[in-house]
């Protein structure tokens, strides 16, 4: 935070104050504040826009001397640019967090030197941090506190945590805001507002409002100041993961909470970056990464409530096996629509379907409704085709997501904030992941649970991606089931029974109509070639006089022959099902009074009447009264063929 020795004036202490009391982000209400009393603003505009407007003119005269062209000195300036913001203060260091998740705005290359950007700053005087305490928490330390350090252990752009001991005994650590900082960042708003406001009139290129991204940045901000906000979130992401043995979250303490103090339980453990301090706990570092992935998708997919902010220093892995989350205030939501929409998204991905990839882009918010699809669908096809090649799970999501930055930025897309975070989230996690291991693919070890929540969840839209997937046009894809249900089998929490459910919904929805004819094909084809066999086996022990004449001199159908004709839907389906952990022929006996119940399958069983009707008829007229002479001489198809 930047600070001067600038005197302030009675109506700038009576801004100050009125910032102070803002609980929430209001642009209008800052507006007010500081646009009557300008001599605070002119300050701090001089000391802003002075090293932005330094900076933005060097870059100019490098775009004009063609040096930007140079690779080295566009990553060069891009740093410059991160470090330009870190040394503005937290406002900034938050709005190039921001800006570090929008490749519809960003060039690639300052994205990537945005996405490194850290809020680490030194921390503040531990005496101011006992007076905040005191102050907002109505009593002196020593009546709430046994013991609490002076010193802090770790300072961030907002606030710094001290170590301390609850006059109960508990063990906890005390978040304490810096001093001036709602003031400072409500100043700074107002400028950087009016800065987005101008480019946003002035310069054509940028096709994002700006305005708005601000906006929601400032909304983020005060809701990350509010220690009450963040300690309800810890309570509602506890609630919500209660029943996951893994995750761990710190208890809070509200006797000794408010807005700007925030006192939680105190958690020993370690990074999951200290990869030998991981290992002796006695504990895989690669397992721990496996829970935080599985979590992080649970929190996406299931919850819509996630936590944006996954920095190695808000996980540790614990001596118990748990992984433990901290720092809840940068949390946000997504809608079931959007999370049911970023699904299908990946099944139209899988199944190559690039126009309906650029309509999910749509429903999702990223383009309008107005925009021209046409061109954008070889543009996904080119970033995302030889990437499929590979699999799902070999793809290189950070490669992607970089190639995919360079589509949104040449193409009219607008960023919803909360994939943004996602983004941010799922990149961060990641590159933990990867200082775990090397070979690390995200999406690879994503693709478990996405595949279990697809079989499982019984929602519509879901039901209709999955029979999405595992039809290309008429045709049913064994493979793609078996490769679903395969990759389902991964996670530990795979309810075996639910997922035959689904299997049987499926078979039994208005998409399955196909594979139930196969089914009833399947079993004519099997029963009728069995009573072809039993009829000439019959035939065969008749005296010769009195065999039928399509019957003398045929060769019977051999067992191999019978095998062919088996009913590969049903064997298909074992096959895949046997390879299921927790799987049992038990599992499907329970179900049969269900399938009995089942209006289509008295359908089936009259379709496979019919079928074995017509199929007798043809081989009495053709295979039993007829003479394999005259069949042959009339062209007639050979025996056993239809």
């Amino acid at each position: 935070m930047v600070r001067s020795d600038h005197v302030s004036t009675p109506a700038e202490l009576s801004d100050f104050i009125e910032a102070a009391g803002l609980l929430s982000y209001d642009p209008a209400a800052i507006t007010r504040i500081y646009a009557g009393h300008p001599n605070r603003l002119l300050l701090r505009l001089w000391q802003t826009l002075m090293p932005i407007s330094l900076f933005l003119v060097g870059v100019a005269v490098d775009r004009f001397t063609g040096l930007l062209n140079n690779p080295g000195r566009a990553r060069e300036r891009a740093r410059e640019c991160a470090q330009l913001l870190v040394a503005l203060g937290p406002a900034f260091i938050k709005a190039g967090q921001a800006l570090s998740t929008r490749p519809d705005i960003v060039p690639p290359v300052l994205l990537e030197e945005l996405a490194q950007l850290q809020d680490q700053l030194p921390g503040f005087d531990g005496a101011l941090a006992m007076a905040c305490i005191e102050e907002d928490l109505g009593a002196p330390i020593s009546e709430i506190y046994t013991q609490l350090d002076r010193e802090p252990i770790s300072a961030a752009s907002l606030g710094q945590v001290h170590r301390g001991t609850l006059k109960g005994g508990q063990a906890v650590a005390v978040k304490v805001q810096r001093p001036g900082l709602r003031e400072q960042i409500t100043l700074d708003l107002y400028i950087v507002r009016n800065i987005a406001a101008w480019i946003n009139q002035n310069v054509g290129l940028v096709r994002s409002d700006l305005v708005a991204l601000i906006d929601e940045l400032g909304k983020r901000v005060f809701e990350e100041m509010d220690y009450l906000n963040e300690a309800s979130n810890a309570e509602t992401f506890a609630k919500l993961h209660q029943h996951n043995p893994n995750i761990a979250v710190p208890v809070i303490y509200h006797e000794a909470t408010s807005r700007r103090v925030l006192t939680m339980e105190w958690i020993d453990g370690v990074k999951l970056t200290n990869l030998e301090a991981v290992r002796s706990l006695g504990i895989d570092p690669d397992h721990m990464v496996q829970i935080g992935v599985n979590c992080s998708l649970q929190q996406l997919l299931e919850h819509g409530f996630f936590h944006a902010d996954p920095h190695p220093g808000n996980l540790l892995a614990l001596p118990d096996g748990r992984l433990a989350y901290l720092d809840f205030g940068m949390m946000s939501e997504v809608s079931r629509e959007s999370r049911t929409g970023l699904i299908q998204a990946v099944v139209h991905l899988v199944n190559r379907n690039f126009s309906a990839l650029s309509t999910d882009f749509v429903q999702l918010g990223f383009l309008g409704e107005e925009v021209n699809l046409e061109p954008i669908v070889p543009a996904f096809e080119s970033v995302f085709g030889q990437a499929l090649e590979m699999g799902v799970s070999r793809m290189d999501f950070k490669a992607v997501t970089d190639d995919l930055s360079g589509v949104m930025y040449r193409f009219p897309f607008q960023v919803p904030p909360y994939y943004a975070l996602i983004i941010r989230s799922l990149v961060t996690l990641e590159g933990i992941a990867l200082s775990v291991d090397p070979e690390f693919k995200i999406l690879g070890a994503a693709y478990p649970y996405f595949a279990r929540r697809l079989m499982e969840d019984p929602d519509p839209d879901l039901r209709r991606s999955l029979r999405d997937m595992l039809f290309d046009g008429d045709e049913f894809r064994w493979q793609r089931l078996e490769n679903l249900i395969s990759s389902a089998s991964l996670q530990e929490q795979l309810d075996v029974e639910g997922l035959l459910d689904q299997v049987l919904d499926f078979l039994f929805s208005p998409k399955g109509g196909m594979l139930r004819q196969q089914l009833v094909d399947a079993m004519v084809d099997r029963l009728d070639a069995l009573g072809w066999r039993a009829v000439q086996a019959m035939g065969r022990r008749l005296p010769k006089r009195l065999q039928p004449p399509g019957l003398r001199g045929v060769e019977p159908i051999s067992m191999i022959d019978a095998q062919l004709l088996d009913l590969e839907p049903v064997q298909q389906l074992l096959v895949v099902l046997r390879d299921v952990p927790g799987f049992e022929p038990r599992l499907l006996l329970r179900r049969l009074p269900r399938l009995l119940a089942e209006p289509d399958l008295r359908r089936m069983g009259l379709q496979l009447a019919q079928g074995l009707a017509e199929r007798g008829v043809v081989r009495l007229l053709r295979d039993v009264l007829v003479a394999p002479e005259a069949r042959r001489a009339a062209g007639m198809a050979p025996v056993g063929s239809f």
